[in-house]
Parts: C-alpha cells; sequence; structure tokens
C-alpha cells in the first residue's frame, strides 16, 4: 500500500523511531502529526487544534506563528542563507549576536560560542573546562558535579550530567560525573527538618562532596536555576546562597544551565537573575531562538573567557565547533527573538500573568490526589499522590501522569507528564482568557483520572 493512502499516524508509525515517548501510549492511541500552528495552538492532520501548554519543548514562546521571527528568517535567507564559524571566519549576524548576548548577561563582558543545542552546549563547555584546565597543568580536574534529578541533554558528557535513572540503560554516567541529591525540600526533606536546615543540609553534603573528592579534581558545579525535566523542582530557599561561597572557596566555577530558564521563563532575563546568584558561565538554548531555530550558546563570564584564551593561545586554536555553528540564520532569528521578548512586551506578559499562573496551579493542588505545585513565572508542576497526608505516589503501573496527559489531549491540552507529575510551560504570548482555558482543561483531565485510579 502506497504511503498516501495510509493514515498519517500508521505513516509515523512504519518508519518513525520515537524519542523520550512512551511507547503504550503511541500503540493504543497513535501519534498526533501536527501540521500548523496559530499563536499557542497546534493543529493536528484531522484539523483538531490544541492549546500547547508546554510551548512545544519549552522553546516556542513566541507561539507558532510569529510573523516577525518568520521574516527575519526569511530575510536572512535571502540575504546569506548559511555559513560556518571556522578558520577565522563568521557572519555579521554572528557578531552582532555575541554582542548581544553579553549585553543582556550578567557580565560585564565575556565570550560566545555557538552550538546547535543545549545538550551540546553543555557537552562543549565540559570539554572548554578539561581543555583549559590540562593547559593550566591540572590534568586530574575533570570531574562534574551535576544533582540528581537534573537535566542536561543527551550526548554522552550531557548525559552523565543528566541525573536521571533512565540514563542507566546506556551504561551511563561516564566516571567523574556526580550527582548530588535534588534540592526539592518538599520531597527529600527529613522529617523534621525545615526548608532552612534542608537547605544547610545540602550544602554540608557539597562541602563534603568535595573534601572527598579533592577540590582539585572537580572542574565544576552545573545547575539549572529551576530544574525543568525534573519536575519543575525550584529550589529550596537560599540554596543558591548557600552553595556559591563554598564553590568560590575552593575555586570550583559555578555554571547556570539556562536552557530552560533562560529569556523569560522565571520571571527574569535569566534563572540567575531570579534566584540571585553570579554564575561564572550560562548555557542558553530553546528560547534563544524562540524555537524558531536550533541553536545553542555557551555564554562565558569573563574569568574563564580570559583563561580559556590564554590556555587557546597556547596551542594557537580551539580544536572544537560545529557546521552550523554561528548560523547566520539562527542568530537573526536569535536577535529578534531577543528583541521580542525583552522589547516587544514578551517578559511583561510573563510577570503579568504569573499570579494568574500560580493561582491556577494552587487551586488545582487543593485536589486530595495532588501532593504539591510548584513553579516559578511561567513554569510549573502539580505532583499526583495517592496519599496527600504520607506523599505516598500512585503505584507505577498505573501511570498516572501519562494518562492525565493523554485525557488532556483529548480535551485539547497539550500538556508533559515527568515522573508522578504534570508540567505546564505556556508560552509567553498567553491570554489571561487561554490560560483559564488551560486549567479549566487540565482540571477536567484530573478529575477524570483520579475517579478511575484513586
Amino acid at each position: 500500500m502506497p504511503d498516501d493512502a495510509k493514515t498519517w499516524e500508521a505513516r509515523a508509525a512504519a518508519h518513525s523511531f520515537y524519542g523520550f515517548t512512551d511507547l503504550p501510549s503511541i500503540r493504543d492511541r497513535g501519534t498526533v502529526v501536527v501540521t500548523h500552528g496559530e499563536g499557542p495552538y497546534v493543529f493536528d492532520t484531522n484539523g483538531r487544534n490544541y492549546l500547547d501548554a508546554n510551548s512545544g519543548l519549552w522553546n516556542m514562546v513566541a507561539g507558532f506563528d510569529h510573523k516577525g521571527l518568520a521574516e527575519a528568517a526569511k530575510a536572512q535567507y535571502d540575504r546569506f542563507p548559511g555559513y560556518h564559524a571556522f578558520f577565522g571566519r563568521m557572519s555579521d549576524q554572528t557578531v552582532m549576536l555575541s554582542e548581544k548576548l553579553i549585553e543582556v548577561s550578567p557580565f560585564e563582558r565575556g565570550k560566545v560560542f555557538y552550538t546547535n543545542s543545549g545538550s551540546e552546549a553543555n557537552d562543549t563547555l565540559v570539554k572548554m573546562l578539561w581543555f583549559l584546565n590540562r593547559a593550566e597543568g591540572n590534568p586530574q580536574r575533570t570531574k562534574i558535579l551535576t544533582r540528581k534529578n537534573a537535566y542536561h541533554g543527551v550526548t554522552v558528557v550531557s548525559s552523565s550530567m543528566t541525573g536521571k535513572p533512565y540514563n542507566e540503560v546506556f551504561g551511563l554516567p561516564l566516571p567523574g560525573f556526580l550527582h548530588l541529591t535534588c534540592p526539592h525540600y518538599w520531597r527529600e526533606g527529613q522529617a523534621g527538618e525545615t526548608e532552612a536546615d534542608f537547605t544547610a543540609r545540602m550544602a554540608r553534603e557539597l562541602e563534603d562532596t568535595i573534601a572527598r573528592e579533592g577540590a582539585d579534581t572537580i572542574a565544576a558545579f552545573v545547575a539549572e536555576p529551576v530544574m525543568g525535566a525534573g519536575g519543575v523542582i525550584p529550589p529550596s530557599e537560599g540554596y543558591f546562597q548557600a552553595i556559591q561561597p563554598i564553590l568560590r572557596r575552593h575555586g570550583i566555577p559555578l555554571i547556570s544551565d539556562e536552557v530552560i530558564c533562560g529569556f523569560g521563563r522565571t520571571g527574569q532575563v535569566w534563572g540567575c537573575d531570579t534566584y540571585g546568584f553570579r554564575p561564572d558561565a550560562i548555557i542558553s538554548s530553546k528560547a534563544l531562538t524562540a524555537g524558531y531555530f536550533p541553536m545553542g550558546a555557551v555564554i562565558l563570564g569573563p574569568t574563564l573567557a580570559d583563561r580559556l584564551q590564554n590556555a587557546v593561545e597556547a596551542i594557537e586554536e580551539f580544536p572544537h565547533g560545529f557546521t552550523a555553528s554561528g548560523h547566520p540564520v539562527g542568530c537573526a532569528i536569535s536577535l529578534k527573538a531577543i528583541e521580542v521578548i525583552l522589547n516587544e512586551g514578551l517578559l511583561d506578559n510573563v510577570r503579568a500573568l504569573t499570579p494568574r499562573f500560580e493561582a491556577g496551579l494552587a487551586r488545582l493542588a487543593e485536589n486530595p490526589n495532588i501532593g504539591e505545585w510548584r513553579g516559578r513565572g511561567l513554569m510549573g508542576a502539580l505532583e499526583a499522590v495517592k496519599d496527600k497526608d504520607t506523599k505516598t505516589p500512585f503505584d507505577s503501573h498505573l501511570s498516572v501522569s501519562e494518562r492525565i496527559a493523554n485525557t488532556c489531549t483529548d480535551h485539547g491540552l497539550i500538556c508533559r507528564p515527568l515522573g508522578q507529575s504534570i508540567v505546564l510551560c505556556p508560552p509567553f504570548i498567553m491570554t489571561e482568557g487561554q490560560m483559564d482555558e488551560m486549567f479549566e482543561k487540565l482540571e477536567t483531565a484530573l478529575n477524570q483520572v483520579f475517579a478511575e485510579v484513586a
């Protein structure tokens, strides 16, 4: 049978290999094949529309048909459709974007290196640190500290940084990637432990880990301001203020992975601004281009930029890069995306909608099967529990969060299951009416699923 005689769902199943997809759901329900979008909505091949409360994959913050971003891409394709950033050549758009990124960063000066994704940016950062430490006579300084439940990407190195148990199927993490306790007070706090006590314990764990491993073996501590793919987990109160002095005392760089948090998701330009800490470098992607082009960036603050520059000059090059690093179209889109977010009202809208968003999460958390709501800015999560008082989760075989997400899809809402949580990260262009629609559809799905499993 020719492909055009099959359903879109059958064609997808026949020739596409799925990543991060619940295969039982695909077998039961088929693939949703989308064709286009309007504002925060996407449309499938059957003509159904869905309010995408996941912003694509955290990234389509300006919606799916932003005219200015599309025009910026078209204009650059007409003018200069592609180039690299090797051999002392790069596009003018690349130069301008690097200037802009340092301008809007927390750094008074620095340097930018481009990749095609956040995963590659984290991978690149580790190679930079390994290169730098070897050049400075510290080849043993290779270990990377992250946290359990953290997500930093899917390359071999960034998967090793990611503190998720599913990476065990690949034989990861690699040696030297160490995962500290997730700073989730609600789940990880001990009986009778205050939030301040919990934060102090996280700081002691870091200090003890450095003492055990040796500060001179640790290349960096890498942290998301809010853990995104861990289930939208904000840090405990005072967390970064507790850990940063420890890292500075031991000469260990603090890297802020802002792939999700960066460019407005938490209500400030950077998540490190939201939580009041100054990193040594920033990892950026996703909202960097508002999802209109695959791009990532390593934004180095002055100290790391100077050290790396000195190390590179000693051998006359940094032997690393990607064919599409600093792609002129991606850079042109990014310049426009930054303008749209910062100067055309998107960041203002995040701040305006945050109280309504938080109120909606808090209302749904009154459900006896929601143990906690959490979030910051326009990123939030509801954690399903079998017993609210004991925080006991549902049995894993019930696939509660997956059922809730699938039921939401049936009602025209896209949200994301993560563990036993349902995650919402709506586009920055949402209206109050669309936010109300999002919560109404989610509430319907929650009531339906909990009636079946509770």
